[in-house]
Order: C-alpha cells, then sequence, then structure tokens
C-alpha cells in the first residue's frame, strides 16, 4: 500500500492519488513534541510511510519516509512539529514531505521537501537554509585502492594543504575582485571553467548546469564582503573532502556509466556559499518577517516567515538566493580543480587529467519546476531543505550523458562508515517532486558529540580504522564523530525500497579532511 503522491502513480503495484484518505493505518500513534502542547497523530502507512494527519489551520498532510527504527528515533523530536508547521504555509501543494534523515532545523526539518503553487504559494528562506546550496559533487579517480594505499597519507596532507578548511578559511592565492565576484555570482561553474579551473566537460554533471538566473545587485555588500576570497574552501562543521573507493556494487551497467566500477578511487566534497551563503540568508530573514506582516501570513514559527511568490520580495531574495546558489556551484568546481592538482602532485598529470565529475547536486534550494498534480500540470517553487533533486530516466531537464539511467543522486555518509550512489527514479517525481534524502542526518547535537568524544582521540580511533583524518580543530572532528549520525545504510534502505532512489554503488572512505 502506497500513499500521497502528486498524481496517480503506481509503487509497488498500487495506484494511488494526491489527497486520498488513508485506506488503512496499520499503526497509529500520538507524538508529542517537546516544545508544542498539542498532539499530533501519525499514521503508519506502510513499512516505509507515515502519514501525519491534518489538524487545526493545516492546509495539507504531512508524509514522512522512514522505518519503524528511524521514526521511533524521532519521537520528542521538534522535527514532526517542524512537519506541521510547513503543512500550514499558504499555497503549499501536496503533502508536507520529510526524508528519512529528518533532523530538527531552522524553520523547515532538515530533510524537508514542500511544493508551493507559483500563483497561490510563498518562498522562506527557512525553506531553503542557511547554507545556500550546500552541495556534493563526486570525482571519479583512473586509479584504485591499490593504487592509491602507498601514497594515501601523501594524498591526505596534499589535499588538506592546498585546499583551505575550518571556520573563516579563506584562500590567499584567490581574492576576488567585487567585479570578478559578480561574475561568479552571475555565472556559477561556469566562471570558474572559463578561468581554467577544470575542463567544459564538467558542466554537463552539474545540477543546473551549474549556473541559474540570478541577480548580483540583490545580494547585499556585506554578502558579498564575506564572499571575497572564500571561494574554493571547504569551510567548517559538517563539510569535508574525502577519498574513497567503490567497495559494493548494486547495478554494474549504471556504476559503469558513472565510472564508479569496483576498486576504484573517488573523491568526495561537501560545501555550499560559505559566509556569503549564509549573510544572504541573514539579511533576507529580517526582509521576510516584515513580508509575512505586510501580506497578512498568519505563521506558526516566526522561523517560517517567507512572502509571496509573485511579491518584489520573493523576487529580491529568489534572485538573491540563485547568486549565492552560483557561488556554491563555484565553490566547489574550484576545490575539483584544486583535488586534481592534489593527485596530479602525488600521481600524475594523466591522473588529474582522466579524473572525472559524476555529478554535482544541491541541497539546500528553492526552485521553480513543472510537476503533474492530480493530473494538472502546474508550475511550482519547490523547497528542497536538506533534500537531494531526485529526476528519474528520460527528463528533460537531465543532460543527455545520464538522460536513459536517471539522475545520479549522492548520498554521504559518515565519515567513519560509508557513502552511497543511487540514480532518481519515476516514483520519486511523483510522489515528492522528484527529490530524496541528502545524507545519513544527526542524531545527536553537536554539543552531544563533543561531551561523547571529549575522553577518546577520535584521530586515532579512525585511523585503527584505515581512515586518515586531517582537519582545522580536534573540535570539527569531535563534532563529527560517526555515531553522530544516523547509519545512512539504513537511511538509503527507506529510500531504496519506497522508491524515491535506486541503489548503485557504495563508497568506503579511507582520507577525510574536515572543516
Amino acid at each position: 500500500m502506497a500513499c500521497g503522491g502528486c498524481v496517480g502513480s503506481v509503487v509497488d503495484g498500487s495506484t494511488f492519488s494526491l489527497g486520498l484518505p488513508v485506506a488503512e493505518a496499520v499503526d497509529n500513534r500520538h507524538i508529542r513534541d517537546m516544545t508544542s502542547a498539542s498532539s499530533i497523530k501519525v499514521s503508519r502507512i506502510d513499512a516505509y510511510r507515515w502519514r501525519v494527519e491534518r489538524s487545526g489551520r493545516m492546509n495539507t498532510y504531512g508524509l514522512i519516509f522512514a522505518d519503524s527504527d528511524l521514526m521511533h528515533d524521532l519521537e520528542g523530536d521538534q522535527c514532526i512539529q517542524q512537519v506541521v508547521n510547513v503543512a500550514h504555509l499558504p499555497g503549499i501543494v501536496g503533502p508536507s514531505i520529510a526524508m528519512p534523515d529528518i533532523h530538527w532545523g531552522y524553520g523547515f526539518p532538515i530533510g524537508g521537501v514542500a511544493a508551493f503553487d507559483e500563483h497561490d504559494g510563498v518562498v522562506s528562506p527557512g525553506g531553503v537554509g542557511y547554507d545556500i546550496n550546500c552541495g556534493v559533487r563526486l570525482l571519479s579517480t583512473p586509479i584504485t585502492i591499490d593504487d592509491l594505499r602507498p601514497k594515501l597519507a601523501s594524498l591526505a596532507d596534499k589535499l588538506h594543504a592546498t585546499i583551505p578548511s575550518g571556520v573563516g578559511s579563506s584562500r590567499s592565492d584567490l581574492k576576488l575582485t567585487k567585479a570578478e565576484l559578480n561574475g561568479v555570482l552571475e555565472r556559477g561553474a561556469e566562471w570558474a571553467i572559463d578561468r581554467g579551473f577544470g575542463p567544459e566537460r564538467d558542466l554537463e554533471c552539474i545540477e543546473a548546469g551549474g549556473r541559474l538566473s540570478a541577480d548580483p545587485d540583490c545580494v547585499s555588500t556585506k554578502a558579498k564582503q564575506r564572499g571575497l576570497n572564500q571561494v574554493g574552501t571547504v569551510g567548517s562543521g559538517n563539510h569535508f573532502v574525502e577519498v574513497g573507493y567503490v567497495d559494493e556494487v548494486y547495478r554494474v551497467d549504471v556504476a559503469n556509466r558513472l565510472g564508479l566500477s569496483l576498486g576504484k578511487v573517488t573523491v568526495f566534497i561537501h560545501s555550499g556559499s560559505r559566509g556569503l551563503g549564509y549573510q544572504v540568508c541573514d539579511d533576507y530573514l529580517d526582509t521576510m518577517v516584515r513580508a509575512s506582516a505586510k501580506y497578512g501570513i498568519e505563521l506558526p514559527d516566526k522561523q517560517l516567515c517567507c512572502a509571496p511568490l509573485g511579491s518584489e520580495e520573493a523576487k529580491s531574495y529568489l534572485g538573491a538566493m540563485n547568486a549565492a546558489a552560483n557561488y556554491a556551484f563555484a565553490n566547489r568546481q574550484l576545490m575539483s580543480y584544486y583535488a586534481r592538482r592534489g593527485l596530479a602532485a602525488v600521481f600524475s598529470r594523466e591522473t588529474a587529467d582522466q579524473t572525472d565529475l559524476v555529478y554535482d547536486v544541491a541541497h539546500n534550494i528553492a526552485k521553480y519546476e513543472t510537476h503533474i498534480v492530480e493530473g494538472k500540470t502546474r508550475r511550482v517553487c519547490v523547497h528542497r531543505k536538506g533534500a537531494t533533486r531526485a529526476f528519474p530516466p528520460g527528463h528533460r531537464e537531465l543532460n543527455p550523458r545520464y538522460r536513459d539511467v536517471g539522475q545520479p543522486v549522492l548520498i554521504p555518509g559518515d565519515m567513519g562508515r560509508y557513502s552511497f550512489v543511487l540514480t532518481g527514479t519515476a516514483g520519486a517525481y511523483s510522489e515528492t517532486f522528484g527529490s530524496t534524502c541528502h545524507g545519513a542526518g544527526r542524531r545527536m547535537s553537536r554539543h552531544q558529540a563533543k561531551k561523547v568524544a571529549r575522553p577518546r582521540n577520535v584521530v586515532k580511533e579512525m585511523e585503527q580504522r584505515g581512515i586518515l583524518i586531517r582537519a582545522a580543530s580536534r573540535r570539527t572532528v569531535d563534532e563529527e564523530i560517526p555515531e553522530a549520525y544516523k547509519d545512512v545504510a539504513k537511511v538509503v534502505d527507506v529510500v531504496h525500497s519506497a522508491g524515491i532512489g535506486r541503489r548503485v554503488a557504495r563508497l568506503q572512505p579511507v582520507a577525510v579532511v574536515k572543516g
């Protein structure tokens, strides 16, 4: 039995339509949010889907993807209340969706997806996040894990030295002029490639070609100042550059198309728009608080402040958000260039030249897309907050290189276990507006993780497990201990089993540069 899609869809042989009542609740429970006096009714639909029932002024229901264990972990967590809160926003189309890596975030839960009608809906910075276009890209090298092992420490050291990481990290060798920065904000990855930071073929493998329609004039002077010397840097928190290898393959034909044969060495890059994107969000939260009052929008949580999509406030935010997203695309493109330089220094120029971009996807973004809802084609603004686009085979927005297999979906785990590569599915497109999870999802706060890690030597622990860690500080490593995250294999199992992503390969880390 399936539930809550956008249009008559088939999952596991069952047909369902948006807005139809749940035929049968396998399991019912009430979850009381620890900050809310109201009781939230959640009905189990099948092994991987849960429905948050409408109540009060909710405009729609909630749809959570999780198995029993993951759902149990959410009891008492504020993120369930956030799914409910998003369902209150005007013009929401389809359910308020949560992925199996869901956890509490600012406004929207991290792992939240919601679409809004272009005429009646809104855009909310809380549905995008502070780190605009935080995302991941994956590089496939021509070398194998056997080739790498004798030189692993040298490569880890070189990447750590070449790609600045940590809070406020910047590049002394690449400080942009104001005119150059505007070029980055307007053209994204194209700007970087035109400057020689990577081959033109990379553009075929970046979501939206690495460039969104942006308006740099909507970005404040303060935000631009923060972005002048941070392009090409990892940053802090859970951002990283990770060297790994393919240790399991689930679909050989697709894995080979992606350059991910068994034993192949990979480089994973996770970062976003740095201080510039943070400042854009901060600037527009003030704008949106005023806009919510101006347009008479009742908010269940001030962190969901928003503006009607047709308003000047919304247009300005989207222009600035897209500019920050372009900055993030350029940032990851620069880091790819420096990763290739590191490979050239440790191995050879030929190794670097044969290192291909598998794909680059955004996690924190709001984008206009066309979807079929209740049998009608509608243009909607899809908010993905800690969620990944997962378009199916044949989708017109996919580059011809991958159109027949579907969009590559990159799901990093934690620094001690594994990550996964999937492809998008028709099920995701019909049920979740072409969206799936983005990672493992935290299960401990950073404060809790540091407390657990305090008596330990985490770097040594990882080395004993065959994983080298290079980091700007011990604090970052302690915050990122593996047990601070859910087991990404369980998250991916839900995604695969629910039909909103299809497994291709698993990657095992061997060296991680942390922010």
